[in-house]
């Protein structure tokens, strides 16, 4: 799996940058199951995010989805342009 692994509390001290492919689209249907597996199994998912500081990675629950922004803990918000790779 690419991306450094980063803790969630430290996400907000990266700046995000688009992914060189937009998958925002694509991880839509991805999102929305990763979405419910957190709501309802408190499950956790794998994403990896593009920053200026290259690909980084965080273990986390998906708390709500809109059509620009996953929301993670404490309100942090990650573009869906920067998403590189969903997984759980």
């Amino acid at each position: 799996m690419i991306g450094t692994l980063i803790q969630k509390e430290d996400v907000d001290k990266f700046r995000f940058i688009p992914a060189d492919i937009d998958n925002s689209a694509p991880f839509m249907s991805k999102l929305q199951n990763a979405l419910r597996l957190g709501n309802e199994f408190k499950s956790k998912t794998s994403i990896v995010f593009n920053t200026e500081d290259g690909p980084k990675r965080i273990e986390t629950t998906v708390w709500s989805l809109t059509d620009r922004y996953i929301q993670i803990k404490n309100g942090i918000l990650i573009p869906l342009r920067s998403l590189i790779e969903i997984d759980y």
